[in-house]
C-alpha cells in the first residue's frame, strides 16, 4: 500500500496514526535513503507514544531507549560496519520484547523479524521537496488497520 504526505507536519502525523496501531512486540523497519524521512518519521511515532523532549538520532549509539505510554526502542544502523556487531552488542535482545522496536537502516544487521511493518519513504515525484511516498508491508502486526490511514492512501 503506497501513501501520500505533503509536508513534514503531515508525515509526523501519519507517523502518528500509525503508532496507535502498534504494540509491545511489534517491530517498525524503517527503509529509505539518507534525507528521506526516516528520523521525521521515528519521531512521529515517539510524539503519538507520549515521548516528549530532544530525540536525536542514535547514529552514533546505534540504540536509544525511550519511556512514553509503551517503550520504544529507536535504532539508527547506518553506520555499523558488519552485521554481527549487532548481535555481539545484544541489540537483537530489544526486537519483539517489552517494547516497540523501531529500526532505521535493518538491512545493515541484515535482519528481518516478525511481526513487522516494512515502511519504504521515497520523496515524491512531483518536484516538491516536503513530499513524501510511504510504502507499507505488513508482515503480521496484529493492530495494523489500513482503513486509519485512507485520508493519505495513494492511487495506484
Amino acid at each position: 500500500m503506497k501513501y501520500l504526505t505533503r509536508s513534514e507536519a503531515d508525515t509526523l502525523r501519519f507517523a502518528g496514526r500509525l503508532a496507535d496501531m502498534l504494540n509491545a512486540g511489534d517491530t517498525v523497519l524503517l527503509h529509505g535513503d539518507l534525507g528521506a524521512g526516516k528520523s521525521v518519521f521515528a519521531r512521529g511515532v515517539a510524539r503519538a507514544l507520549g515521548i516528549t523532549g530532544a530525540m536525536p538520532s542514535p547514529t552514533f549509539t546505534l540504540l536509544i531507549p525511550y519511556e512514553g505510554r509503551q517503550k520504544l526502542y529507536h535504532f539508527d544502523l547506518y553506520r555499523l560496519n558488519d552485521p554481527e556487531e549487532f548481535y555481539a552488542a545484544g541489540l537483537d535482545e530489544f526486537i519483539g520484547g517489552d517494547g516497540i522496536a523501531l529500526i532505521e537502516w535493518p538491512e545493515m544487521a541484515e535482519i528481518d523479524p516478525e511481526p513487522a511493518l516494512h515502511v519504504t519513504i521515497e520523496r515524491g515525484d512531483s518536484g516538491d521537496e516536503q513530499q513524501r511516498v510511504i510504502s507499507l508491508e505488513n508482515r503480521g502486526v496484529a493492530g495494523f488497520d489500513p482503513s486509519a490511514l485512507a485520508e493519505w492512501r495513494m492511487e495506484v
